[in-house]
């Protein structure tokens, strides 16, 4: 209650400049999760205003990001209201994406079509008993030097929240997200990473019919898993299991902090051209093989950046990656298992004409671990995207990735012995 209360005070500007470092320390306290009713976005004289419907006062942390422009809202983990209307456009707003960001953080990446000034959100209480609260955020035209002044203060100031909140807790330093580190691997058994692509706020490609790719690639990972675990050779890590957001180089973190032997992507594109289909397999190269490998290459690569991160001081094991004579090694153990994945595939799904392809794919760039990213199929088009929400159809990709896996490994320990 009293974490409430003293929410409530620095939500209505009682108690300023501790809206952001409130939110490490009250996110824990609810008994359950806020409802998110809706999302309303409307124009006034001036300015374009955003409100967003909550069944409770919450704390929340917001700030800007330049090129593209955009405007990052965190709340609590919240829930979905099923009846929710939640509007993605409207005057300088073109686009909204929201999830989870991280455990116990939703995030709101609004995409903007020109330079704002974002007023300090506020709440305001309900006008009536059982209707919601409203956080209202106001968004006025600027020129580029004052967005960027505005940016780089709100940063700076999320920067130490998020600082202060992790020296508060010893553990977040050193510990991965909830859910990303299994236990070490039973004796004799190899660990397979295996990466359900997208998820939380980044949702991926989007289907024909709305369909969004992270809610594709998440039933086929744990299908995928069930068909790897099944062979009694593997044990399974998977970087996700959940409708959560993890940073590229997360993903990386994952396969090589479990010692990973294998590490396998799956993804689901969106193309214009809405007959192109079929399934491929692609891994790292410097260089790429056609366009469209390095299109899909550039595409996956933002997906940091559609999650509403700066990654102008980013110093993680993807970006600083040298591909060295080791690397190169792997990747030739990955173009191996390629060679076997699409042997596998052959016969049992259509395959595109280039069914192996490469390109500077960043969550290919374990230096140590042998990496695919595994293109299933195109939302894009209608017979790909009934047969990827088909269950018998994903089993049936995932027991040829698990037969590509022990095929790989047999060939490797024969060489091994040779």
């Amino acid at each position: 209650m009293i974490a409430r209360a003293l929410c409530r005070c620095i939500n209505r500007g009682l108690m300023p400049g501790l809206v952001l470092s409130a939110f490490a320390l009250s996110a824990p306290v609810w008994a359950k999760d806020p409802v998110l009713s809706g999302v309303r976005i409307g124009l006034h004289p001036g300015k374009t205003r955003v409100v967003i419907d909550l069944s409770d006062d919450v704390p929340v942390r917001y700030f800007t990001l330049p090129d593209p422009y955009r405007v990052v809202i965190d709340l609590p983990e919240v829930q979905i209201a099923k009846a929710g209307q939640i509007r993605k456009s409207g005057g300088v707003i073109s686009d909204l994406r929201h999830g989870l960001f991280e455990p116990g953080i939703h995030r709101f990446v609004f995409d903007l079509t020109a330079p704002v000034r974002a007023g300090k959100p506020f709440i305001l209480p309900p006008r009536r008993t059982g209707r919601a609260f409203r956080l209202v955020l106001d968004l006025s035209p600027v020129e580029r030097a004052g967005f960027l002044a505005q940016s780089k203060e709100l940063m700076a100031a999320y920067r130490r929240t998020r600082l202060a909140g992790r020296a508060s807790r010893p553990d977040v330093q050193s510990t991965p997200p909830p859910g990303l580190i299994e236990p070490a691997r039973p004796a004799g058994k190899r660990v397979i990473t295996v990466d359900a692509g997208h998820g939380g706020v980044d949702p991926g490609a989007i289907s024909v019919d709305g369909t969004y790719e992270k809610n594709i690639t998440l039933p086929a990972a744990r299908d995928l898993r069930d068909a790897l675990e099944a062979t009694g050779k593997f044990r399974v890590v998977m970087t996700r299991d959940r409708d959560v957001f993890l940073r590229l180089r997360q993903r990386v973190a994952v396969a090589r902090q479990n010692g990973a032997s294998l590490f396998v992507s799956v993804h689901a594109d969106s193309l214009e051209n809405r007959r192109h289909r079929g399934s491929s397999v692609y891994t790292l190269s410097e260089t790429a093989s056609d366009k469209e490998a390095a299109r899909l290459a550039r595409q996956e690569n933002k997906a940091d950046t559609i999650a509403g991160l700066d990654l102008t001081a980013e110093n993680s094991v993807v970006q600083s990656i040298l591909i060295d004579l080791a690397q190169r090694e792997t990747m030739n153990l990955s173009a191996r298992f390629a060679a076997d994945l699409v042997a596998e595939l052959d016969p049992v799904v259509k395959l595109q004409r280039r069914h192996h392809r490469f390109a500077g794919f960043a969550v290919l760039k374990a230096p140590d671990v042998p990496s695919v990213l595994l293109e299933m199929g195109y939302l894009s088009n209608k017979a790909d995207l009934k047969l990827l929400q088909t269950p018998s159809h994903r089993k049936k990709l995932a027991a040829a990735v698990a037969r590509a896996a022990e095929r790989y490994f047999a060939e490797n320990d024969r060489l091994t012995r040779s």
